[in-house]
């Protein structure tokens, strides 16, 4: 059985990196594919004596014939393969302010950049609905999304379980887009108020100690970790492959932090690894 990837999403949003990501980890990695030459290829991964496992499929450029795409990803479903679809999304106003950043002419620039966007959106709905995994980049450097595309995609291998990811985020630097449960940690006590803390992170043993000395801490963790032990199962009976959960506090740097992590070593110790990101630590 091959694996394949469609790597697709908002111009603008990451495709680059994350296809120079994937080749890094192994994959073999086709830029640009145009929709009607996914079966052919992939009839030549199937083939005998074919090396390529793992193949991913950069679409999207210019819109073209995406109307394609989904059934070749069907087409390919149903020769047994595992097929999944991430997709690079990210706000307008931010996809608008890397394109004048840049001076990047848009692909589908008809019209101005913000037609252009609001058109390549429309076209794109269709995969964005269907996909495995969305990746919200609006707040990623490079380095932060080539460390989430491969914390999804590095230790993959076919036929494994749902990944699921726990993320730690401020909320005054945006609501992430591309999770599938959402806690705010806002109602614990803030270290940033303790003025020891402040310029320490939910990472360093200090603030660890005094967000999880609370008993309304414990109290919180061991809801979460309830509620998780049931869904994660169900989930995966239902065929997810993945499961973003996000832990959000006001700067995202202390509270959500610990949170993540905690919640991180309670699931392992449930037998339900999951991987940490923290989205917001650095700022």
């Amino acid at each position: 059985m091959s694996e394949y990837l469609v790597v697709t999403g908002m111009s603008g949003a990451g495709r680059s990196t994350a296809a120079a990501t994937l080749e890094d980890l192994g994959w073999f990695v086709i830029d640009n594919m145009p929709s009607a030459l996914i079966s052919k290829v992939s009839d030549l991964v199937n083939g005998a004596g074919s090396e390529m496992e793992r193949v991913a499929f950069v679409v999207g450029r210019g819109g073209g014939d995406l109307d394609d795409v989904l059934p070749a990803v069907d087409a390919l479903a149903s020769g047994r393969n595992r097929v999944r679809i991430l997709f690079l999304d990210a706000a307008d106003d931010v996809l608008i302010r890397r394109f004048e950043g840049t001076r990047r002419r848009h692909p589908q620039a008809a019209r101005g950049v913000v037609d252009s966007i609001a058109d390549e959106r429309t076209l794109l709905s269709a995969l964005r609905d269907r996909a495995d995994l969305v990746i919200d980049t609006g707040e990623l450097n490079a380095n932060q999304l080539r460390s989430r595309v491969m914390e999804a995609f590095g230790g993959d291998q076919p036929g494994s379980a749902m990944r699921t990811s726990i993320v730690s985020f401020g909320f005054k630097h945006g609501v992430p887009l591309d999770v599938d449960l959402m806690f705010d940690c806002r109602f614990l006590p803030n270290p940033y108020w303790v003025e020891s803390l402040r310029d320490h992170s939910g990472l360093e043993p200090e603030v660890r100690e005094y967000v999880l000395g609370r008993p309304e801490t414990s109290l919180f963790l061991e809801k979460l970790e309830d509620l998780l032990a049931m869904l994660i199962p169900a989930f995966q009976r239902e065929g997810k492959s993945y499961l973003t959960v996000a832990m959000g506090c006001t700067g995202g740097r202390h509270r959500s932090v610990v949170l993540a992590e905690a919640l991180a070593r309670r699931l392992d110790g449930e037998g339900l690894p999951a991987a940490v990101f923290h989205r917001d630590v650095e700022r």
